[in-house]
């Protein structure tokens, strides 16, 4: 078993230094899948701290699917590398009748997984009234007539660069302001993607979801595949049987079911998408009120430059009201992507765009998003 020091300089939390080190070892193959953990006492001598620091990033490895608690044995790595056939021999498997997958076994279905509710009121998790009005004043005042210019196709560089440095700080997710495009909500985003992909592809999604994503992307002419869930997300030996080129994704908290997918399956939708013209869309709107004292990872994170198309609106952390959505773009592939969209007018009033900017960029918006968590976690611990 490796040994764990905590670099004083680092500026960052004792706790997110060992899960960091915890966690690179797991994906890395130094702790393979089964590998018990040391004790917690064990681990906070080594590395001079406390047991509860220990338990901590053990709780954040354990959330995210890397490893799990049995009773009176300890802490396990759960995660595995490999959950589904190199791509290139998917296809040729299935025509041969063999499944062959190493997907980890069907303990439950989807019927045995409890529904998801909320933990506190709707009214406690709305954005304060009075912010949006002080910040929409502040706007009219200080932007004036400009407000009543043109938007860039793609939206203003004030809210692309706002969202950049957000993603930066709560995401993990760096990328440029080139990269990123704002739309009307999640539904016109859709349909961007389809003008992007192309119509001949067939489109993989959650079974459950929200059925208006099949429906939007029906009527935007491609083919969808349901296919089903466990309790790690998508079951990737279905996923690989299918002849999908996309696959649409709610990783944390998919609606309706619940699920959080693990590290593990996270791993495998990469791994899928690896495969030639392959792409993954991240749909992302639930997780900025996760209950962790740490963002789940991304898929985008895991693979930034080709993939990945991530997605998020401020209808769930704002309010409904509020139609603004964004996407992340792939780095190698933003460019080409964009240059099939260029010809649509950016649908957001420049105005909503400035206060959403403003928002972000004087903290409300992130002050609001922590005294939700909070909440969250409070009601959970009554």
């Amino acid at each position: 078993m490796p040994q764990y020091k905590l670099d004083p300089e680092i500026k960052q939390p004792a706790y997110l230094q060992l899960y960091h080190q915890l966690r690179d070892d797991i994906t890395g193959g130094i702790c393979p899948y089964g590998t018990r953990l040391p004790s917690k006492r064990f681990l906070a001598a080594e590395t001079g701290t406390s047991v509860i620091t220990v338990q901590h990033a053990y709780d954040l490895l354990a959330d995210e699917g890397y490893i799990e608690s049995r009773e009176r044995s300890g802490f396990f790595v759960s995660y595995r590398e490999h959950e589904l056939f190199p791509a290139a021999n998917a296809a040729a498997n299935a025509a041969a009748g063999r499944i062959g997958t190493l997907e980890m076994p069907e303990i439950h279905e989807i019927s045995d997984i409890p529904l998801r509710g909320p933990v506190v009121s709707p009214e406690e998790e709305q954005f304060p009234f009075s912010v949006l009005a002080r910040t929409a004043r502040r706007v009219l005042s200080e932007r004036g007539e400009s407000l009543l210019q043109r938007s860039p196709n793609s939206g203003t560089i004030e809210l692309r660069e706002a969202i950049a440095q957000y993603l930066a700080r709560s995401r993990r997710i760096n990328v440029l302001p080139e990269q990123i495009v704002i739309g009307s909500g999640s539904e016109y985003l859709y349909n961007l993607i389809v003008q992007m992909l192309g119509r001949d592809r067939v489109f993989a999604l959650e079974d459950p979801s929200y059925e208006k994503i099949r429906l939007v992307y029906e009527a935007s002419g491609v083919q969808c595949r349901m296919i089903p869930m466990d309790r790690e997300g998508v079951r990737l030996g279905a996923l690989g049987r299918t002849e999908a080129s996309v696959l649409h994704v709610t990783p944390f908290n998919s609606y309706p079911s619940g699920i959080t997918a693990t590290a593990s399956r996270r791993a495998g939708y990469i791994r899928w998408a690896a495969g030639k013209d392959r792409f993954i869309i991240e749909d992302d709107f639930d997780s900025e009120f996760s209950m962790s004292t740490k963002a789940e990872d991304t898929l985008f994170s895991l693979e930034p430059l080709k993939s990945v198309i991530y997605m998020n609106t401020f209808t769930r952390t704002i309010s409904p009201a509020v139609r603004v959505g964004y996407m992340v773009l792939p780095a190698e592939l933003s460019t080409a992507m964009q240059e099939k969209i260029s010809f649509y007018s950016c649908t957001v009033p420049v105005f909503t765009q400035h206060m959403l900017a403003e928002l972000i960029r004087s903290g409300d918006f992130e002050r609001h998003i922590n005294r939700v968590r909070r909440r969250r976690r409070q009601a959970l611990a009554r």
